[in-house]
């Protein structure tokens, strides 16, 4: 029987065992794994085409940003359009040229009085006209307002012609034909200002009134004239009628007299350099503010000509510089004349300096044929093209700034099409402090724009990549020890019940809109701050310092009251405590306010520390976007640390380490690499925030880490200012090269993270 039994076992066990193995080896089973390896090898495909695709989408960003940039460092192009013989010949001198819009047609205006205008495309004339100069001839020549085309000639008998050329445009045929015209906006009569020939000249046309400041040959006086604009009541014209005239004696014979676009700053210069500034505030009363050598003794002026704007002096030299002088506002507001910049230009005499009429840019011609363009702002020399074997002489550019007409010493004329879309813009301006007119010293700033069509465009990324790190940093300042505290006693000491609650509370004020929370900040939160400010920095103290007092006074209970509440879950009795204390902070604010700061703490930071102050400043930035924060860096810092392996915590306590010795000793080490990304991570979200910045920082563009002032951001200017760049525009690129650094900025700290964080983690990792 036992045989029987045992037979029947055996023959049992065998059958499973054979439908086990045929199982394993059977068509169904290999179908099975060959299905599996597919799909193994569809998600290692899938995950690697991903992974290469994030690679390819931000690398394609990044070209694609750098696409936008690139042209904002790209040189002139200066090409040769046409060479001709000068219109009306080189006999006589040229005193200047003027160029319309479309480079269509010119207007020469020679020594005697002669005007020749002619077609750009060939030098073919199409106007010649001489000027009414009843029978004078012409000492000086002065141009009134480069942007107007007005110009004023001085004559032998003391008298003043002013001009105005123009271009007349018509469409026959639906072609363009462009016509040069000449008018006299003050009539063609003679204006008579003295009984001598006016040796030097200078005119400004103000709104109401003609300034005029000249100087007879031979003499060191200057006389200064102004004239009133009186408009006729039966047709348009204007006449001028004189108001004031006075005459003073300088310390030189003048050769350059200079009269600023305000018509306040008289400048006059004598043949080697020296120059008197004179304020013509009172008019009746100038007065000298300053005798100074604008060049070394061992170099002489050659030309002087104002830049755009007729605020800034460019002086040209016999040894091929060109220096930059403006008028400069001390702390006592005085203005004196200082050396702003020079420009090295050639080895040769400068010969004529022409300015652009929409750009702080000009050109220079020299002795030795060379035609250059520099743009002043950004100190940068753009291109140089060699006009002729002997000196280049007069140069005019274009309005447009998009060519040039150069005249040569033999005789020629030469037209050049120029390409310079951004010469306002270097290396040097983006990240260096410039100089700019009307500022006391060299600054950080940017000023995209203006309602000036002189204005000297301000495009400094530093006061915007410093707002961006200010902002991020005190918002950092407060995230950081809240978050990673919490996350710690959530992870480590609170119960799993409790955690399973305030864990996704905390990580569900991430789904807040940032443009709510800067809402809040910008119209609740900043006005609160500044009325209560005592009270927001009493919370600093009170609520530490209350917490650790309650912690201290729950120790002296009675342990069974102590024992009632779960260990795990007593962090929910400091709530109230909290509340209340910070209840309590807000209601101490005005006492403090009255006791400390005179009833009034933000006068008091004014004008008694001398902190100043605005109302959505640094702190606000702080409070709000580090309330933003603190989710990203608690879920992840909480993560890294419950993942702790257990056995490394029981084996800690087992050897007689208390709760806070593991922690400190054995948890917060193996959690660092996750806390310290769990900081990065809150570092790149707060680099590139904009809605909270936006609405709730003020965006002054401002270098200062004082806690009370605003800021502006790379990411809040570009939410700016991009809707209202013109596409193309230097202002459009440089946005585009403000993301760019935003860009480089967060990839070069994630990266350094990452990599600290693998050496952390393989430090670590042995534990």
């Amino acid at each position: 029987m036992k045989q029987v039994k045992k037979h029947m076992t055996t023959a049992g066990d065998k059958k499973p065992h054979s439908t086990l193995e045929a199982a394993l080896t059977g068509p169904a089973f290999e179908k099975r794994i060959k299905r599996r390896n597919i799909k193994d090898k569809l998600v290692k495909w899938g995950i690697s085409i991903g992974g290469i695709g994030v690679i390819f989408s931000v690398l394609l960003i990044m070209f694609f940003l750098l696409y936008v940039v690139i042209p904002l460092f790209v040189p002139a192009s200066v090409e040769q359009h046409q060479r001709y013989d000068l219109p009306g010949g080189h006999a006589e001198k040229t005193l200047y040229y003027g160029v319309d819009e479309y480079k269509s047609s010119a207007m020469r205006m020679t020594e005697s009085g002669k005007l020749i205008g002619f077609d750009l495309a060939d030098g073919r004339i199409q106007l010649t006209e001489d000027l009414p100069l009843q029978g004078q001839s012409i000492t000086s020549f002065t141009v009134v307002n480069e942007l107007q085309n007005l110009v004023a000639f001085g004559l032998s008998e003391g008298g003043i012609l002013f001009a105005k050329y123009g271009y007349q445009i018509s469409y026959p045929n639906d072609q363009r034909v462009v016509s040069p015209e000449v008018t006299y906006p003050y009539g063609k009569d003679i204006l008579q200002v003295s009984d001598s020939a006016i040796q030097s000249l200078a005119i400004k046309s103000l709104d109401e009134e003609v300034r005029v400041a000249y100087q007879t040959k031979g003499s060191k006086r200057v006389a200064i004239k102004s004239f009133s604009k009186t408009e006729s009541m039966f047709n348009d014209s204007v006449s001028l009628e004189e108001d004031s005239s006075v005459d003073f004696e300088s310390t030189m014979i003048p050769k350059w007299l200079m009269l600023d676009g305000s018509g306040r700053n008289l400048y006059v210069i004598s043949k080697n350099g020296t120059a008197d500034y004179y304020d013509l505030s009172d008019l009746e009363a100038p007065s000298l503010l300053q005798h100074v050598a604008l060049v070394e003794n061992s170099e002489h002026p050659t030309v002087i000509r104002f830049l755009l704007g007729d605020y800034s002096l460019m002086i040209g030299t016999d040894k091929g510089n060109v220096h930059q002088w403006f008028p400069v506002r001390d702390n006592d507001n005085i203005f004196s004349l200082q050396h702003i910049r020079s420009f090295k230009v050639s080895d040769s005499p400068i010969q004529s300096i022409a300015i652009e009429k929409g750009r702080k840019g000009f050109a220079v011609t020299d002795a030795a044929g060379e035609f250059k363009l520099y743009n002043s702002t950004a100190e940068r020399h753009l291109a140089t093209k060699q006009v002729s074997q002997g000196a280049a002489g007069l140069v005019v550019m274009a309005p447009r700034s998009n060519g040039a007409l150069v005249e040569t010493q033999d005789g020629e004329l030469v037209q050049y099409d120029i390409d310079n879309d951004h010469p306002d813009v270097s290396f040097s301006s983006l990240w260096s402090k410039v100089w700019y007119e009307g500022y006391s010293e060299p600054t950080y700033t940017w000023q995209s724009s203006s309602a000036s069509s002189d204005f000297e465009p301000k495009f400094s990324l530093m006061p915007l990549t410093f707002g961006t790190i200010k902002a991020a940093f005190y918002a950092m300042l407060f995230a950081v020890p809240i978050a990673i505290l919490a996350a710690i006693f959530t992870a480590f000491f609170m119960d799993r019940q409790t955690r399973q609650w305030v864990k996704p509370t905390v990580e569900m004020i991430e789904a807040l809109p940032t443009v709510i929370l800067g809402f809040l900040a910008g119209l609740w939160l900043a006005p609160h701050m500044e009325e209560n400010l005592p009270g927001f920095f009493a919370l600093l103290i009170v609520i530490p310092v209350g917490v650790i007092l309650f912690g201290f006074g729950w120790t002296r209970l009675p342990k069974s009251i102590r024992n009632s509440v779960p260990l795990g879950k007593r962090a929910i009795l400091m709530i109230p405590v909290v509340i209340l204390l910070g209840w309590f902070a807000m209601q101490m604010s005005s006492p403090m306010e009255n006791a400390w700061f005179n009833g009034d703490m933000r006068h008091w930071l004014t004008f008694s520390a001398g902190i100043d102050f605005d109302q959505r400043n640094a702190m606000v930035i702080g409070f709000a976007m580090g309330f933003a924060l603190i989710p990203t860096i608690f879920s992840v810092t909480e993560d890294a640390i419950y993942n702790v392996p257990t056995y490394l915590v029981n084996g800690s306590l087992a050897l007689g380490a208390s709760g806070w010795q593991t922690l400190i000793g054995v948890v917060i080490p193996t959690a660092s690499p996750g806390i310290f990304s769990a900081v990065m991570l809150g570092f790149g979200r707060g680099v590139g925030e904009t809605m909270i910045v936006l609405m709730a920082s003020g965006n002054t563009p401002l270098m200062t880490m004082n806690l009370f002032e605003g800021m502006r951001t790379l990411a809040a200017n570009l939410a700016i200012e991009m809707p209202e760049a013109a596409v193309a525009s230097s202002h459009y690129r440089v946005l585009f090269l403000a993301g760019l650094v935003l860009f480089i900025f967060t990839f070069v700290f994630n990266t350094l993270a990452e990599v600290v964080r693998q050496r952390m983690r393989r430090k670590y990792g042995s534990l």
